[in-house]
């Protein structure tokens, strides 16, 4: 035998019939405003960059709706294509009176802060899972519930809301699907608390996400477009406007179970065989993860941001070699790409005068403001449950800061960037709606009717709480900034 041993690259994939005409829709969107512009036929009222801008903008939707190419790569496309039509190395000529940013500001965004947040976040979950940590954790706190399927259900909800809060909710129903498939399996077949057991942790997975800046793509993507705005919303501070809801979410849903799927015993066993591990570096991981925590929760008291202290836990455990290159390599650096697109685009879009021509569009003087508030979060579930729900919050996130902003409209910023995100982050309905989703349904175990009857629930629910008391509730409890 003769030869070189070495595994072949794989071929990359076949696009899909739908990918194609993905592709083909979005150079035709791209060419549209341009071409408009470039044969003397402008959209009256948005000026040349605004064009340039918007013919980017027209091909990130077509781009991220289709996945003709990965979300991330979509995320590189514009931050290249802003480079070359409307930064200070642009290849068209910039228009007098408008003041280009440097192109290194469009790189940066693979550096933004909000992204170092959420690398400490990438660190700390996958520490978690290469120490056994949260089946340890998930072990501990599900004693307390005892054998009766309803408090079971319950402290699973609870756990995995937790995990979701500082993992990815995609290792977190992975991690936690390990935990309740035995118990499932424990169950006779036609017995419905089955259903009920795999149903509640993708819920309880994207409702505990919404409760942490780091428990979702979508909650990074609004605090940047924020902090852009000058708005600037601490760790605790998020977490004392979202942990409350997300907790009366949780109940809602536990009980919506409850009734729909009633099972049939009155007791099961739960067995989980685990044990904290006592190494040097499981050591060093697990002082390092509670001190990054409790930073995050007190950064009023020693003033450090949550994305300094985001970067602690990344240059310990590389410092100590807890993380080897292997572990850094295994980090979802394409998520962190995604955010820096959504980030891109959003400056983008501001610094053209995208934003303002489009708000222009609509006479949005005439609609109330708690309504308009409304809208854009149910705008952004509806989305978010066919397409990604970081797709969403990076389309519509800039928009809704923007519209916020305007005068006709005098709201406050921060309700639209945060309610784009939980809107994002409370699409459940589908299959395809969140890799949680995807993972129960793969379980064999759940219909996607069931699936879309709980989903769509728990969305309207989630949504008319926020949208009608989290807004008065945060004035009251002070912790909303003007």
């Amino acid at each position: 035998m003769t030869g070189d041993s070495t595994p072949r690259p794989r071929r990359p994939e076949r696009l899909k019939r739908s990918q194609w005409i993905g592709l083909l829709v979005g150079l035709v969107v791209f060419l549209v405003p341009l071409g408009a512009q470039f044969f003397g036929m402008p959209l009256p009222g948005l000026s040349e960059p605004g064009h340039r801008i918007f013919s980017v903008f027209l091909l990130a939707i077509v781009l991220w709706v289709s996945e003709a190419i990965p979300l991330h790569a979509t995320a590189t496309v514009i931050i290249l294509l802003e480079i070359l039509l409307v930064s200070d190395k642009a290849l068209l000529p910039i228009p007098e009176g408008f003041d280009a940013a440097p192109y290194k500001s469009y790189f940066a965004t693979l550096a933004h802060p909000i992204l170092m947040l959420f690398l400490g976040g990438f660190f700390l979950a996958d520490g978690a899972a290469k120490f056994d940590l949260d089946r340890n954790l998930a072990r501990v706190m599900l004693k307390p519930f005892g054998r009766s399927p309803r408090k079971i259900m319950l402290g699973l909800m609870l756990i995995t809301a937790v995990f979701s809060m500082f993992m990815s909710n995609t290792a977190t129903t992975a991690t936690m699907m390990m935990v309740v498939l035995p118990v499932i399996n424990g169950l006779p077949p036609g017995d419905r608390m089955r259903v009920a057991l795999a149903l509640c942790i993708p819920v309880a997975a994207n409702v505990g996400g919404i409760g942490t800046p780091i428990g979702t793509p979508p909650n990074a993507i609004a605090l940047g477009a924020l902090t852009k705005e000058g708005i600037n919303i601490g760790f605790l501070q998020w977490m004392i406007m979202a942990v409350p809801f997300v907790l009366v979410i949780l109940l809602a849903a536990w009980l919506l179970l409850l009734v729909l799927f009633r099972g049939s015993q009155q007791a099961i066993e739960l067995k989980i065989e685990s044990s904290f591990a006592t190494s040097w570096p499981a050591k060093v991981f697990y002082v390092t993860a509670a001190a990054t925590i409790v930073l995050w929760l007190t950064e009023k008291l020693h003033g450090m941001s949550s994305s300094i202290v985001g970067f602690i836990p990344v240059v310990v455990l590389l410092s100590t070699r807890v993380f080897t290159t292997k572990d850094l390599q295994s980090i979802q650096w394409h998520v962190l790409w995604l955010v820096a697109g959504g980030i891109a685009l959003g400056s983008g879009v501001g610094a053209s005068g995208l934003d303002t021509w489009l708000i222009g569009l609509v006479s949005w003087e005439q609609v109330p403001a708690a309504m308009l508030i409304g809208v854009l979060a149910l705008v952004a579930l509806v989305f978010s449950t066919f397409i990604s729900n970081s797709a969403t919050a990076n389309l519509l996130v800039p928009i809704g800061i923007s519209l916020a902003m305007s005068p006709a409209i005098g709201i406050n910023p921060l309700l639209a960037g945060v309610f784009i995100a939980i809107g994002a982050s409370l699409a459940m309905a589908m299959p395809v709606s969140t890799p949680p989703n995807a993972i129960a349904v793969s379980t064999g175990i759940i219909r996607t009717k069931d699936m879309a009857i709980v989903g769509v629930l728990i969305g309207a629910f989630g949504w008319a709480l926020f949208v009608l008391v989290a807004p008065r509730l945060w004035e009251l409890m002070g912790v909303m900034p003007s």
